[in-house]
């Protein structure tokens, strides 16, 4: 079984914010494969889904971004997961919107709910999926534009960018992550 990490913040209040694109990934891939009502454990709302002969079990921390390690950790532990299994999709401010960048380790580069995964897991070997969400304009502060909206201009390049990270992670539960870097690394503007 291949673990899906989606971050995001719980609640209405976030929906369709820069900060949830992990949450919008994880609703792309239910949709696709008519996922069944997720359940709530582990301070997560967990849901199966069989991709070919692979199952993906989909995570989406309930504990908001910045804790979102401590609920990964306790799924980890009940399901004896390898951490080669497991996948963290969230936003990254440095990427251009839309831009996909697959990663087998690094850091968390500032994101803070990544970064809560890394320290609880112990290991920063964590394939990682980041979905550019572009960079606050201005001196805006980077916590207040996570948890805004993207512009009208920007929506279409986003749906485009959840529906291909979509693919990435199923690139990765079936290839690896090598394949998944080598399709999906790339920047949208360059197709």
């Amino acid at each position: 079984m291949k673990i899906v990490v989606g971050l995001g913040n719980p609640g209405s209040k976030y929906e369709g914010t820069r900060h949830n694109v992990g949450f919008d990934t994880l609703a792309e891939l239910s949709r696709r494969w008519s996922a069944p009502k997720p359940k709530s454990r582990f301070e997560a709302n967990l849901t199966e889904i069989l991709y070919g002969s692979e199952k993906l079990l989909l995570v989406a921390p309930q504990t908001f971004m910045n804790l979102s390690g401590r609920s990964v950790q306790q799924v980890i532990k009940f399901y004896q997961a390898p951490l080669s299994d497991l996948i963290v999709i969230g936003d990254d401010l440095n990427l251009k919107v839309g831009q996909l960048r697959l990663r087998a380790t690094g850091s968390a580069g500032g994101q803070k709910g990544l970064q809560s995964i890394l320290s609880c897991l112990g290991t920063d070997a964590i394939c990682r999926l980041r979905i550019g969400i572009g960079r606050p304009p201005g001196e805006m502060d980077a916590a207040d534009f996570v948890l805004g909206r993207f512009r009208k201009d920007e929506l279409d390049l986003m749906d485009a960018a959840i529906v291909r990270a979509a693919s990435a992670v199923e690139t990765w539960a079936t290839s690896g992550i090598e394949a998944a870097m080598n399709k999906y690394n790339s920047d949208p503007e360059e197709k």
